[in-house]
């Protein structure tokens, strides 16, 4: 297993949207991928998922079923009382060409779909890996059964705590947001629900909101409501109870949405980053997903962003020699100048809307609010230019992918 041959893999650690996209793609550019997973199978972490349109354009170059993936959206952030404060702007076109646009769905649905492209014999789940060295011709990554696979280069896609990462960069300490989450999803018919939008409401430190969603042909709502929270403090006791009494601050069908959903379908998520690294790669090591990126979900985008890694990675491996150091650690690069400008400014965008929503003393929640809702500041920003530069990863993604 140690030799290197003329087809040595390039091994992905780490089986969420970020390496199962690299793995989809590198395939479909003509290399040989493995894909290590350390638990016994690839599980979504997480319920509810929204996608942009470049990710949807990344998964079908991909191979993904992406027909009836979602729910087209269309997003409006909003007051308490429901005064529009920024419309999210996506034009007709790329609405129309990516299904919607902006979907709304199920993380599960996701992986299926993924896991359903996904070539036999590429995914090892139950594999656990323990150590990595570049050896410069090869990248040597040792198992915890005593095994080991010679790789042309490693993508670490393992997630906020990545082990690639800390080898590459040395360790970092989580940003915590000091915000968590609850949220759940439903398929209870709830009157006063606005189909095909994303009601993004905000009251003085609390946001609620609700989307539809598409699963398996069934339409659905998915809802979270987001407040501050210190991380050191206990989770509420009862998700539904305490989510409840947040839905309530809201006029419309929010509340009604979370009393009729199932227990099993309630999450609750700390929200926690790291801050952004200048570079992923060293040598023929590389990062992808949360482990280069780990974003608030005010992004909406985590996932869709770790897609893009995975195919933006698989172009610029695109007919390299894999045996030619110099080559792959060039190819690397390039990803890096590709991605990284892009991914920092979504995350810190994330991390700052989260400052401005939930941690802003309260003296200062009236002008904020008086800002918000009598001057075109939030428009601008995540009403226009964040969806635009969103959008215009479709034309920096190029024709797409070069099947071997």
């Amino acid at each position: 297993m140690n030799a290197k041959t003329p087809d040595t893999p390039i091994v992905i650690i780490g089986a969420g949207p970020a390496g199962m996209a690299a793995a989809l793609a590198l395939h479909t550019v003509g290399h040989t991928p493995i894909l290590l997973e350390r638990y016994r199978e690839a599980r979504p972490a997480g319920n509810i998922l929204n996608l942009w349109p470049p990710p949807i354009k990344a998964l079908q170059e991909m191979g993904v079923d992406t027909d009836d993936l979602g729910a087209p959206c269309h997003t409006t952030f909003r007051g308490v009382k429901g005064n529009i404060r920024a419309d999210v702007q996506i034009p007709d076109d790329v609405v129309k060409a990516y299904g919607g646009g902006f979907i709304g769905l199920l993380r599960p649905e996701l992986y299926r779909r993924m896991l359903a492209a996904m070539p036999e014999g590429v995914l090892r789940p139950d594999v656990e890996v323990t150590a990595i060295e570049d050896l410069g011709p090869t990248v040597r990554v040792s198992l915890r059964d005593g095994s080991s696979i010679d790789a042309a280069a490693v993508v670490g896609a393992d997630g906020i705590d990545s082990m690639v990462r800390r080898l590459l960069w040395g360790p970092s300490e989580r940003r915590e947001h000091k915000l968590h989450i609850i949220g759940g999803y439903t398929f209870a018919d709830v009157p006063g629900v606005e189909r095909n939008e994303v009601v993004l409401r905000h009251d003085r430190t609390v946001q609620g909101t609700y989307s539809s969603i598409r699963d398996n042909g069934r339409d659905g709502i998915q809802w979270w409501v987001l407040e501050a929270w210190n991380p050191k403090a206990e989770p509420p006791a009862d998700l539904k109870s305490h989510a409840l009494s947040l839905a309530r601050r809201f006029p419309g069908p929010l509340a009604a949405l979370v009393d009729s959903t199932d227990q099993k379908h309630f999450q609750r998520w700390p929200i926690r980053d790291r801050k952004p690294l200048k570079r992923w790669s060293k040598g023929r090591i590389t990062l992808a997903g949360d482990a280069a990126h780990a974003t608030s979900p005010y992004a909406a985008y985590g996932a869709g962003m770790s897609i893009g890694d995975g195919y933006t990675l698989a172009q610029e491996l695109t007919g390299v020699d894999l045996t030619d150091a110099a080559a792959v650690v060039a190819a690397l690069g390039r990803y890096d100048d590709r991605r990284i400008a892009h991914t920092t400014a979504q995350v810190q965008q994330a991390y700052v809307l989260g400052k401005v929503f939930h941690h802003a003393p309260a003296p200062l929640r009236p002008v904020r609010d008086f800002i918000l809702d009598k001057t075109p500041m939030l428009q601008k920003q995540v009403g226009e230019k964040s969806p635009a530069e969103i959008v215009a990863q479709l034309d920096e993604m190029g024709a797409g992918l070069v099947r071997a």
